[in-house]
């Protein structure tokens, strides 16, 4: 199995972008007592074959993947990807200025921690310059949240970054095709491994918000895993469908 698992916040107040610390901790040691190959996302688009692997990214660069998440993945050696929204770095992710029902207001890295943790091995990516939606955004506007992010990071840290994550998961075919003329590949919130025709530029990932209980992620590879992913990305259908039709 091949697969992108996405983090967002290491915190202790267990809303739906939330992993608290302890639970983060057994996951990582587990990865590394279990010898899962934990890889950078563009190690495991290359991989040839039916070789495993997993990759490890973080939307939103909260200060705390600086200070609780990159800790114990730099002692256990494990890479990882995180996506930072280029505009408001420094800030909160109080997007567009308004706080969203159930999710913490929490500190995102500035500049200065973001360049350490890239000199430090640590892989940033893009997610924007507002953290905005993408589906249906006019040209202009989605050439500034998509290429104009990839040249701020570049310009701040001084590495272009290859990867992008869609904010929300919301991308169209215009988002793509942008997407695609600015980075080597970008993530979606599609709830799935990868597969040998996932495309570079809609990649799906296994967010870690529903491998929280103990046993859960250690199941990884087997059928019972498969079974699980299968459910829920089953019940995400049904949901994403309920809501479509009482918009």
């Amino acid at each position: 199995m091949r697969a992108i698992l996405t983090y967002h916040s290491i915190d202790p107040s267990g809303s739906v972008i939330s992993v608290d610390e302890g639970t983060f901790r057994r996951q990582a040691d587990w990865l590394v007592a279990s010898g899962v190959n934990v890889v950078s996302v563009s190690d495991l688009l290359n991989m040839q074959g039916d070789e495993d692997g997993l990759a490890l990214t973080f939307d939103d660069a909260f200060e705390n993947f600086g200070s609780v998440a990159w800790p114990v993945l730099r002692e256990r050696e494990l890479p990882a990807t995180v996506f930072v929204v280029a505009g408001v770095t420094g800030a909160t992710n109080r997007w567009g200025g308004r706080e969203a029902e159930g999710i913490p207001t929490l500190e995102l890295l500035d500049w200065r921690r973001l360049a350490e943790l890239a000199e430090d091995g640590a892989e940033i990516g893009s997610h924007t310059l507002n953290h905005v939606r993408l589906k249906g955004l006019d040209a202009g506007a989605l050439q500034e949240e998509v290429e104009a992010s990839a040249a701020q990071i570049e310009r701040e840290i001084g590495t272009r970054p290859e990867g992008f994550a869609y904010p929300y998961g919301s991308w169209d075919r215009a988002a793509e095709e942008a997407a695609k003329g600015a980075y080597d590949w970008a993530c979606t919130t599609d709830f799935a491994p990868l597969s040998a025709d996932s495309p570079r530029h809609r990649l799906p990932r296994l967010d870690a918000y529903y491998f929280r209980s103990a046993g859960q992620l250690e199941t990884w590879g087997t059928a019972r895993f498969r079974a699980r992913l299968g459910f829920r990305r089953a019940a995400r259908s049904v949901r994403s469908r309920l809501m479509g039709a009482n918009a």
